[in-house]
């Protein structure tokens, strides 16, 4: 990950209030502190800090007003503990401080690993041979997480099971149309009434990350192997076929956003289409076929837009977590209509 200059924030983060958490809370830790922010993290500020012994890595809430349910680190340190435990490759969680009076927000700290994570979802930096490989262990680390029994790590209480697709719907239209600030769209409009008439029928539940992408995951640094899944803020009890199409919805997604494959040579670029994707993960979960692929694909373009919505509207009132939201919300209205272009399929 890519590391920020040095900032007020930082320069909290290196303050007394957090060495003095840090040694009550994390094992073997001793001080001084020195903070980085990583680049990224739109919703909840991530920060390197560093000690004269090792490195941990602190995940925070944001400052100013927040939309209620929103940034909640103490979901993610709780199913990244669960799922560690279990075996699952996630970063050891250390601490979680609820008290704001520390340094102005709730927060956890975790393990610092150290891995490669991409950006660049057709893997240019990879050697031809060996991109497929990558996009398969993608895919077998959400095949894992989907079959990973919630109730016997504890998690039975982390979601509601059942009625994920028709819950989320409602979530996020109440979100985009509480958030007057970042303005309405027609074909946000159009898929409100849309998808929650349409919803396929059959339900299943597992835990879901909610933003499985390449750049939330972390491999090996020299193998084909995903070490850590990262950015957990989303994750909940869903139906994971709402959670795969999210992440295969890369396929029909643009180059320029949310790490997009749309119009790549797969074949020239030695990397898997998406049928063939989407078999792989139906042998690795027992199913025969993702039938409904194209609604989870709108209801997830969708459920996107909402968010790039919620951005817009944090850039608006001053509270983006990052440099970047305002170029992200720019593009709210093209992932609206590509969410209505798929509802029309």
């Amino acid at each position: 990950m890519a590391v920020a200059p040095a900032a007020p924030a930082q320069q909290e983060l290196s303050g007394e209030n957090l060495a003095r958490w840090m040694k009550a809370n994390v094992d073997g830790f001793a001080g001084p502190i020195q903070a980085e922010r990583f680049a990224g993290g739109q919703s909840n500020p991530t920060y390197r800090l560093t000690t004269p012994t090792r490195s941990y890595v602190l995940r925070r809430k944001p400052a100013g007003v927040l939309l209620k349910g929103a940034h909640a680190v103490e979901r993610e340190a709780c199913v990244m503990g669960a799922l560690h435990g279990a075996g699952f490759p996630v970063p050891r969680i250390h601490g979680l401080c609820m008290d704001e009076s520390v340094i102005g927000s709730w927060f956890y700290v975790m393990e610092m690993m150290e891995g490669r994570i991409f950006w660049d979802a057709t893997l240019s930096m990879i050697p031809a041979a060996e991109r497929g490989a990558y996009f398969d262990a993608m895919n077998a680390t959400l095949a894992q997480l989907h079959c990973v029994d919630y109730q016997s790590i504890g998690l039975g209480d982390f979601g509601r099971p059942g009625a994920y697709v028709e819950r989320q719907v409602r979530r996020w239209s109440k979100q985009y149309f509480e958030d007057e600030a970042a303005g309405r769209n027609a074909h946000m409009d159009l898929l409100v009434d849309w998808l929650p008439r349409n919803i396929p029928a059959g339900d299943e539940t597992s835990i879901v990350h909610g933003d499985y992408r390449i750049d939330n995951l972390m491999f090996h640094p020299t193998e084909p192997r995903v070490i850590a899944v990262l950015d957990w803020e989303l994750s909940t009890l869903g139906h994971p076929l709402a959670d795969f199409a999210y992440h295969a919805m890369m396929y029909r997604m643009p180059p320029d956003i949310l790490g997009g494959i749309m119009g790549v040579d797969l074949a020239a670029s030695c990397l898997p289409d998406e049928a063939a994707y989407v078999r792989s993960y139906c042998q690795r979960t027992g199913r025969q076929d993702v039938a409904d692929l194209d609604y989870y694909v709108a209801f997830n373009m969708f459920r996107f837009a909402a968010i790039l919505h919620g951005i817009r509207g944090r850039v608006i009132r001053g509270t983006a977590a990052s440099a970047e939201g305002a170029a992200l919300a720019s593009r709210f209205e093209r992932v609206a209509e590509l969410a209505w272009g798929q509802a029309q399929k």
